[in-house]
């Protein structure tokens, strides 16, 4: 069995994955350091599951503070990979405040490489995003694509993030997996992710507000579709980009079309303006992660979709008055 560090462990993607990782026996210790960024009761939530779990240890620190390097040091734990996870997310919030984006997911993430180094750790996974793809190339995009033009300063750090990664890698050899992930979603996610915010929005008979004419289209992947392929990045690979998800693709339309079915109700949909920093298509070209991973997605979107919908009446009462704005 193997000892990994997962920042982020209290995010959507950490948490899931941490489980994924203690349920095969595996010991964790996650770092996260539960900002608020969004609602704080979900990260809790996740929290609470991961800490009931044995052989998952935590420690609330930010990545980008020094103190980090101590206060990981001390757990001494022989960490066989760190999963570097922790980040500031949201596409649309980074045009309010990118500082916090190159703090955490650039400055951040430079000290988990340097963590890796001094340490002697030789696997790193690195969460990049399908949003370094921009407006350049076509859709579906493959590794090779263009990257070079970020649409906003979330796109920006990750790209920035990878080529610190490649640099890690060049001058100390440390193996490096980076996974750009597409539009993860299931039970308990991101509450500014639009298949959240439209479940809730639907279920409580809340506007249900849709920027553009519904046309763009998203390609969407099960949150256990994207932890078994984080488990299977983990054999050594030198340097090497992989996406990981987006291979159902389907419309805001029909993704709120969708959700009407499961929940059994209408939506109240209100249109306003496009969003400049949203991607029109973000399909993923997955057959390198398939040739080279041995990954391919197995859950369907109808089946996802049913299992969050599940998950939001389970825990409806306290779920409904998550913010999602």
């Amino acid at each position: 069995m193997a000892t990994y560090l997962v920042t982020g462990a209290a995010g959507f993607i950490g948490a899931a994955l941490s489980r994924h990782m203690l349920n095969e026996g595996h010991t964790v210790l996650g770092v996260d350091n539960l900002s608020e960024t969004y609602d704080a009761r979900l990260k809790q939530y996740r929290l609470d599951l991961l800490l009931a779990q044995p052989g998952f240890s935590f420690i609330k620190a930010d990545i980008a503070d020094p103190a980090i390097f101590e206060k990981i040091s001390q757990r001494k734990l022989p960490f066989d990979a760190i999963v570097n996870l922790a980040a500031m997310a949201g596409v649309r919030f980074s045009t309010v405040d990118p500082w916090s984006y190159l703090h955490t997911n650039v400055l951040g993430m430079l000290n988990m490489l340097e963590f890796a180094r001094q340490h002697g750790v030789k696997k790193f996974i690195q969460a990049s995003s399908s949003t370094v793809y921009g407006a350049q190339g076509k859709s579906p995009y493959a590794e090779t694509s263009p990257t070079d033009h970020p649409m906003q300063p979330y796109a920006a750090s990750k790209k920035s993030a990878e080529a610190y990664a490649y640099a890690y890698h060049y001058l100390y050899k440390l193996d490096v997996s980076i996974l750009r992930f597409f539009n993860v979603y299931g039970p308990a996610g991101r509450p500014d992710m639009a298949i959240f915010r439209f479940c809730q929005w639907i279920a409580e008979g809340r506007p249900v507000k849709v920027n553009g004419d519904g046309s763009q289209t998203r390609g969407l992947t099960f949150i256990d579709d994207i932890t078994r392929g984080v488990m299977q990045a983990m054999r050594p690979v030198g340097y090497d980009i992989f996406n990981l998800g987006g291979h159902e693709v389907i419309s805001i339309n029909d993704l709120i079309a969708l959700l009407e079915k499961k929940l059994g109700r209408k939506a109240l949909v209100e249109h306003g303006p496009a969003n400049p920093a949203d991607m029109l298509d973000n399909q993923a070209d997955v057959r390198k992660a398939g040739v080279e991973l041995g990954w391919e997605p197995s859950i369907t979107l109808e089946d996802g979709v049913g299992r969050l919908v599940d998950w939001y009446r389970r825990e409806r009462e306290w779920v409904k008055d998550i913010r999602t704005s």
